[in-house]
């Protein structure tokens, strides 16, 4: 595929911050988009062929087919976007985004693939033009690229979208908390001068990120084989029954040894004094994964960060904080969870 820029290309990403900057903070002037929780894309179109890069600059190709069509229907010429990949779920007034449902749009079977695309169509989230027809933007300012995708975007339909954008920080902080309510997870702010950078962290993102207590149910043992490589957590629902929710890992390597024994007392045994261990869901992504977990007596508790829900379990993997010795394990209830106001997704790409 014959196009502008060097193939495959990185997308230029964000760097998280507490809070949003402004425009009258330090001189730069910030544009701001909603932070879509799907998959980043890169697309590429030379005027006959369409290719989606994944944000690893694997190819999405195969697996969207509608998009593919879409985008050759849709583009009245060769060009590079930069954008996400969403599925949309609900009636119609009250639609979200569903990443369960794009998570299995990756299938091997073609034949899955083609019945998906027709089940849980997908769509494309355009907020950056990075060539069109022979012509690189990568080296133009921000404003130029997202005023020559704005006139790109006057032309095309669903399930082709152009981000909405403000520059508006008081617009921006109410999208950060309305917003969530549709499934998106937070605000980015770009500078209007900053050029693209592939692979470089000069975009902000201001993200979802909330505290609850959680009962540790079990612990995954490392990959290496030696200590714990994640916490298992739960939370009761309303008819009492313990759930899974999520997991917390990313711990050091002595930190792993040293839970190992910290955990151990409350290990759960059988009637012959051997270890109960569990059995985790498995999915296509890990088949071949070992899913075994040890089970623990659930009477510890843990504070830990997250970012937002999806269902009735943590959307990404938790953060630790910290013990809870203070608290009652069966307190540990869905009832703490802040839960967004619904908000419908059709307004958001209005």
């Amino acid at each position: 595929m014959q196009t502008p820029v060097d193939l495959p290309l990185e997308p230029m990403l964000a760097k998280s911050m507490p809070q949003l900057p402004r425009s009258e903070q330090g001189g730069r002037q910030w544009l701001y988009e909603p932070k879509w929780d799907g998959f980043r894309s890169i697309a590429y179109f030379d005027g006959t062929d369409v290719e989606l890069g994944s944000r690893g600059s694997k190819t999405l190709t195969r697996y969207f087919p509608e998009l593919v069509a879409a985008l050759r229907d849709q583009l009245t010429g060769p060009c590079v976007l930069d954008g996400e990949i969403v599925v949309r779920r609900g009636e119609p007034g009250a639609e979200r985004l569903d990443w369960e449902a794009l998570s299995q749009r990756i299938h091997p079977a073609d034949s899955r693939v083609r019945t998906l695309s027709v089940a849980t169509p997908a769509s494309f989230i355009a907020f950056d033009l990075l060539a069109i027809g022979d012509r690189s933007f990568l080296e133009e300012p921000f404003s130029t690229r997202r005023a020559a995708l704005e006139e790109l975007g006057s032309h095309v339909a669903s399930p082709l979208h152009v981000t909405r954008a403000t520059a508006d920080g008081a617009e921006a902080e109410r999208w950060f908390t309305e917003f969530e309510g549709a499934g998106l997870d937070g605000v980015v702010a770009k500078d209007t001068s900053e050029v693209y950078r592939p692979g470089k962290r000069v975009m902000v993102k201001y993200k979802h990120e909330r505290t609850a207590d959680v009962v540790v149910t079990g612990y995954r043992v490392h990959k290496s084989g030696a200590g714990v490589g994640s916490l298992l957590l739960g939370l009761y629902g309303a008819d009492g029954a313990l759930r899974s929710i999520g997991g917390v890992s990313a711990f050091s390597d002595a930190r792993r040894l040293s839970l190992v024994d910290d955990l151990a007392s409350i290990v759960k045994k059988d009637e012959h004094g051997e270890t109960v261990r569990g059995e985790g869901e498995r999915n296509r992504f890990s088949s071949s994964k070992d899913t075994s977990f040890v089970v623990l007596e659930p009477v510890l508790v843990a504070e830990v960060r997250y970012d937002q829900m999806e269902g009735d379990r943590f959307r990404h993997t938790a953060q630790f904080l910290r013990w809870r010795p203070d608290r009652d394990p069966r307190s540990c209830t869905y009832e703490q969870l802040e839960t967004p106001v619904a908000y419908d997704l059709e307004r958001v790409l209005d």
